[in-house]
């Protein structure tokens, strides 16, 4: 039996996995012409193309850029004029701007559990969180796996909802060959820097509604009215405009992206079939009914009980030191402390003084969040050998599983 690294024992693996981001000439020609255009933010013609471009490859009429994807869920939400005392439901195990937009807005987000299977929104658990305030449902496609979008349409047309979907993790993404983005009324995505196309930071809107679009629009841009004066502001919004710096790199981006798309499906696949293999982690279940899983995140469930005595925790760093860059993913959402904080001065609404978030609980959530090992997209860009890398660790250290006893 080999001995493990983090007992130091030899390492799978002592070079780097592909390097990320990834760029070339393309990104220094698109910038450079903005340079030289001395034209680097309105009424430059980058943010434009990239929100034309962006929105045609995901099947949306409108694109609308900012400066970020946080910004891009405040803006869906503003634009589907939710604010005070509104109730917003979304998912327990997402990034927290899931939940802080709606806080932004002067909403409130109504927690529900996640399906154990693939760790996106229950949409069984949708139904019962609905109450007469309630105006949308966030649905996250975690990972960059799309989300039960035929049964979240469902449940919203009867109660009549708008579905907002976070696509931060899903950049061309399809379920059931529609592309993520267009099937919910409005999306937002980001190009913050570890996702699958990024300028450092960035977002964008996309919607096929007009009246959406146009709001969204105003509100991104000082709440200026499309086709109106330029100091005419009928709208609260703010200065959230991405640069034509960003659009130029994220241009360059989109050249390379379904190559992208396609070598991490290719090679998740080979790695699922690697770990499927494998006693003593279990595979995300991938919905027969997602054509295209954008592998933003590579997630496994780490099963505790086939190893007594040993945490998620300890073993996500034996992967570390075996050259493995794995990291153990979320918290539940609920019991962030932003929750209590914004109670103190920024929300004042009574509804929101009630909510106590310390006396719920979502079971397959917290089970997530004590299981989960996420691998990153990056990981996936490389060869074949690099996926047998990733799986000879985790077979090295499953078959050497006695060494970590004493580390917990």
């Amino acid at each position: 039996m080999k001995k493990l690294a983090i007992n130091g024992g030899e390492r799978i693996r002592n070079k780097p996995f592909t390097k990320w981001p990834i760029f070339g000439e393309e990104e220094i020609t698109q910038v450079n012409e903005v340079f030289n255009s001395r034209v680097w933010g309105i009424g430059g013609t980058k943010v434009k193309e990239f929100e034309d471009l962006f929105a045609q490859m995901h099947n949306a009429k409108f694109g609308i850029a900012v400066v970020n994807g946080t910004v891009a869920l405040e803006v869906a939400l503003k634009a589907c004029k939710i604010g005070d005392g509104d109730e917003v439901i979304v998912p327990d195990y997402t990034f927290a701007a899931t939940a802080t937009s709606v806080l932004n807005v002067n909403a409130i987000p109504v927690f529900v559990d996640i399906d154990p299977d693939t760790f996106s929104i229950d949409p069984n658990k949708i139904s019962e969180a609905i109450t007469t305030k309630t105006k949308a449902i966030i649905a996250v496609h975690m990972g960059g796996q799309p989300a039960n979008m035929d049964a979240i349409m469902q449940i919203a047309e009867k109660a009549n909802l708008y579905v907002i979907e976070d696509a931060a993790q899903a950049h061309f993404a399809e379920w059931k060959s529609k592309k993520i983005g267009s099937i919910g009324h409005i999306a937002s995505f980001s190009f913050q820097s570890s996702k699958n196309i990024t300028s450092g930071e960035g977002g964008i809107v996309i919607t096929n509604n007009e009246e959406l679009a146009q709001r969204s629009w105003s509100y991104h841009n000082s709440g200026r009215r499309l086709g109106g004066q330029w100091y005419e502001h009928p709208f609260l919004g703010s200065n959230y405009r991405m640069t034509e710096f960003q659009a130029a790199i994220l241009l360059a981006q989109l050249k390379r992206a379904n190559q992208q798309k396609e070598i991490r499906e290719h090679n998740a696949q080979h790695l699922t079939e690697r770990l499927l293999k494998i006693n003593g982690v279990n595979v995300l279940k991938r919905d027969s009914r997602v054509n295209v899983h954008s592998y933003h995140l590579y997630i496994l469930k780490y099963q505790e009980e086939k190893f007594p005595g040993i945490s998620r925790d300890v073993f996500v760093n034996a992967l570390n030191s075996e050259g493995i860059p794995a990291t153990r993913g979320y918290v539940p959402l609920h019991k962030e402390g932003f929750l209590k904080e914004v109670k103190e001065f920024t929300i004042k609404s009574l509804d929101y003084a009630k909510k106590n978030y310390d006396n719920i609980s979502f079971p397959e959530t917290e089970k997530a969040c004590r299981n989960s090992i996420w691998l990153p997209q990056y990981i996936l860009l490389g060869t074949i050998k690099d996926i047998d890398d990733v799986a000879d660790a985790f077979e090295k250290i499953i078959e050497n599983i006695d060494e970590l006893k004493s580390l917990n």
